[in-house]
């Protein structure tokens, strides 16, 4: 056996940063090699995405354990790898779907699928002495020895279903697109993020934190709340447009009425249709400096996603974009390319079951000029994966939450690390 190969593959039950149980994957090579990884989860999951192995029993962690996929890793698939080389990570990938055979990891589920790839490319990095960014450009072909660092995108105004508040929408964030390097747009959302929360005290608001470590207010409006993002940009002594953009992800198909046809905004009680929330959008990028609408329509209207991505790009560099819509799967990605939907997509490993396959959703993505956008999930756990993910693809973009909470600081903690040694 060459120090390269797996020895063995072990996983077990860890929880994310919601309480909910998750998948933690430990490989070990011949040469002592011990590598470990864990899989995010979605707290809003399209519904194209790759399965997420549940066990469905009502007196362990309600339902949310993952005893099966555990169980897969142990048995199915560790005794399966035992032996590959481990820097083989496309032929292990695809031995990964091999074992589940299902279009949609529905065997074995996609936790189990992708806690192992993500192991193996970090055991692969680890026998080859490289950094993880640095081997999985040498895997997929990626060009060596350039580095473009992606924008950190801070998510510092929670609501939707990342937020126990009445703000519709799942994320507004801050873009320092005209600041140079990630360690000064680090500190500059950092500085827009307690700026923000000073302001919200002074206004009487509360301060407590969403999912994903943006403040959740109640709230007037989703324009007041931008207002109130707008005053922290100033104060922090940025120029919004120009140095610092405004970024929102609607998640719209969390409150979309299929049987009506219509948006329902609790925020203020009304009712919309494609049209009126392609009209609302066309006014809030008139009125404020927003560069990126994610999930702006429910992830089934192809229709009204083709409408609403010629109207919004018409005449200026907007960037709408597709997470629940395109869910990291080359196959949706190659619609909306055909169909002229969208021009940006959210990759998200775990929507798809292995890191294989969103490369491969990167790279169609790149190749028919879409931008790319890295994304963590909102149950999170400290691994910080994708940030030597996203600077290996060459991401535009990443979005790893706001800059409070350790689950989220730790992949731009990660991210300014890198920056530090390619410079």
């Amino acid at each position: 056996m060459a120090k390269e190969d797996i020895q063995f593959v072990q996983a077990r039950e860890i929880l994310d940063s919601n309480g909910h149980p998750t998948v933690e994957v430990t490989v070990a090579l011949k040469d002592g090699v011990v590598a470990v990884a864990s899989v995010p989860a979605g707290t809003t999951t399209g519904e194209h995405e790759a399965w997420e192995l549940r066990d469905n029993d009502p007196d362990r962690y309600d339902g949310m354990g993952v005893l099966r996929a555990v169980e897969h890793v142990n048995q199915d698939i560790g005794s399966s790898l035992q032996g590959m080389d481990v820097t083989k990570q496309q032929e292990i990938d695809e031995r990964l779907k091999q074992l589940d055979g299902t279009p949609n990891k529905t065997r074995l589920g996609a936790n189990a699928l992708l806690g192992v790839s993500l192991a193996c490319a970090r055991a692969g990095a680890m026998v080859t002495r490289k950094h993880l960014y640095e081997y999985l450009k040498k895997v997929y072909g990626f060009k060596e020895g350039t580095y473009t660092m992606p924008i950190p995108m801070f998510n510092i105004f929670n609501g939707g279903k990342h937020a126990d508040t009445n703000l519709d929408i799942q994320e507004i964030m801050v873009v320092p697109k005209g600041i140079i390097s990630v360690r000064e747009q680090v500190r500059v959302g950092a500085s827009i993020f307690h700026k923000l929360g000073r302001i919200l005290v002074r206004e009487g608001m509360d301060t407590d934190v969403g999912i994903q470590g943006g403040y959740a207010p109640t709230i007037e409006s989703t324009t007041e709340a931008i207002g109130l993002i707008l005053q922290a940009i100033d104060a922090a002594g940025q120029t919004s447009g120009a140095g610092v953009s405004l970024a929102l992800d609607v998640g719209a198909s969390a409150f979309y009425d299929e049987r009506k046809h219509q948006y329902i905004f609790k925020i203020d009680e009304s009712f919309l249709t494609t049209d009126q929330m392609i009209s609302l959008y066309n006014e809030w990028t008139t009125l404020y400096p927003i560069m990126y609408i994610e999930d702006g329509l429910d992830q089934n209207d192809w229709v009204g996603w083709r409408q609403m991505t010629e109207e919004l790009t018409r005449g200026r560099d907007m960037q709408v974009v597709g997470d629940a819509l395109f869910v990291s799967n080359v196959e949706r990605l190659s619609r909306g390319v055909s169909e002229q939907v969208g021009n940006a997509v959210v990759i998200k490993p775990n929507q798809i079951g292995t890191v294989s396959e969103a490369v491969a959703a990167v790279q169609f993505a790149q190749k028919s000029g879409y931008k790319v956008i890295a994304s963590q999930r909102s149950g999170e756990t400290n691994d910080d994966f994708i940030a030597d993910f996203a600077v290996a693809v060459n991401a535009d973009f990443i979005k790893a939450g706001s800059l409070a909470r350790g689950e989220r600081v730790t992949k731009y903690n990660r991210l300014m690390a890198i920056e530090q040694e390619v410079s």
